[in-house]
């Protein structure tokens, strides 16, 4: 018996299970062994003593001349072995010792505990953690695989963070300390699985939150952020108190808080954006510094034509045109740049191609803020080939299919421009 109440001591000071729980799960296993061995267990009594780590079992039956039911009654020949001062129609209290369980029973009852203690545990596990969901926790990396970590938290919960839900930048070792969020929970095989990520802009969100008082406080408000995880993210921000500035209260003085953001996100740039719902202002401040000549939204309301002079265009697009794929996502539109020439009407939309170019191809450079003709020839070959991630033959077969455009527009000018030089020649001559 003494093992028993040492399991039991061990459930109680390790396993994070209450009392009432505890002295349920127990009470339903003696039970259940009970009704085994008895074929009822209707007439026990158990009582748990979880505090002393020790219980009681008492068989109540009822005495009786001739025993029709040996689980409710007793005979009295029976109960006076028991205690001689027994009568006719008495209840007879026995108390069940655990050696009457057999060496079997025992065995099998504390499988059963360990076995109910642990699905609790898993239950308890799930429920504290979907209630926690998009909460960031700070653990311990435990184990270092190619594909996922094993973060443990400060009750030696063990929690995963796939490859997919960290920065690229991220290098941890066994015994690093990391933050991240909880993405999500869910059961797998009955057993609870508590995914981690540091992708997530729910993260981003709550680093925010952790840094800036303002926002904790419900006085600044994050309106909407996009990120490329490691690369870039934008935040657009809204104050509804006149006298906050949402952005300038976001960076801190000199930096000092989104500072603390960026190094826990390995260096990923962050912009601040002051939200607002005009959407022209929205755009221009969301592609800032670059300044925009024009607006033009497109038949079909779903894309935004951008139109900024040749200078600024790069400076739009963004390294590997990271700048205005995340401004698309911060509007909710597809944003199309384009370059202001003078002549503009001598330029052809890449559209006008798709006999001789490939759609696939055409939409990589639209990626990249090139919709024109002269948009593409701008660019140079190796620029065209790192930014639009293209085959470098691909790459000059398209400038040819291009430039000969351009040529064959220019060939009846240039043979005008060559007849009007021949008839001023003999005029010269005849000077």
């Amino acid at each position: 018996m003494e093992g028993l109440n040492l399991i039991f001591s061990e459930f109680k000071e390790l396993k994070n299970i209450d009392r009432p729980t505890l002295m349920s799960v127990l009470e339903d296993i003696f039970r259940n062994l009970l009704a085994r061995m008895y074929g009822n267990a209707d007439s026990f009594d158990i009582i748990v003593n979880i505090d002393k780590g020790d219980f009681e079992i008492w068989r109540n039956r009822t005495v009786v001349e001739e025993v029709t039911d040996p689980n409710t009654q007793i005979s009295l020949d029976d109960a006076k072995k028991i205690d001689d001062t027994y009568e006719l129609d008495e209840e007879v209290m026995e108390e069940v010792k655990l050696e009457d369980f057999g060496r079997r029973n025992i065995l099998a009852l504390r499988q059963s505990l360990a076995g109910r203690i642990t699905d609790i545990e898993k239950a308890n596990l799930y429920n504290k953690y979907r209630e926690r969901v998009g909460e960031i926790v700070v653990g311990e990396v435990y184990q270092v695989w190619k594909k996922e970590l094993m973060v443990l938290d400060d009750d030696g919960n063990e929690l995963l963070m796939p490859k997919s839900e960290q920065i690229p930048s991220d290098f941890f070792r066994k015994g690093d300390t990391i933050r991240a969020v909880v993405a999500k929970v869910e059961m797998r095989n009955n057993t609870p699985v508590i995914i981690l990520s540091r992708t997530s802009s729910i993260f981003l969100e709550r680093l925010f939150e952790q840094e800036v008082p303002e926002i904790f406080d419900g006085l600044i408000t994050i309106k909407k952020i996009v990120r490329i995880p490691g690369e870039r993210a934008k935040v657009a921000v809204e104050s509804y108190d006149d006298r906050i500035d949402p952005v300038g209260a976001c960076v801190g003085v000199k930096g000092s808080r989104i500072h603390g953001i960026v190094r826990e996100l390995r260096n990923e740039n962050i912009d601040i954006i002051n939200w607002t719902a005009n959407l022209q202002l929205l755009i221009q401040r969301t592609l800032s510094p670059a300044k925009i000549s024009s607006i033009k939204v497109h038949d079909d309301g779903k894309r935004i034509g951008v139109y900024l002079k040749p200078e600024e265009v790069s400076m739009a697009i963004g390294k590997s045109g990271l700048n205005i794929k995340l401004a698309s996502q911060l509007v909710g539109y597809e944003l199309d740049v384009y370059r202001e020439t003078e002549e503009e009407e001598e330029d052809v939309r890449l559209d006008e191609f798709n006999d001789e170019i490939e759609q696939w191809v055409i939409d990589a450079l639209k990626n990249i803020g090139c919709d024109t003709a002269k948009s593409v020839l701008a660019i140079s070959i190796p620029e065209l080939v790192q930014r639009a991630d293209l085959e470098e033959e691909t790459v000059n077969e398209l400038v040819q299919i291009l430039k000969k455009e351009f040529e064959e527009d220019a060939e009846p000018q240039k043979k005008e421009n060559q007849k009007k030089e021949n008839q001023k020649k003999p005029a010269e001559k005849g000077k």
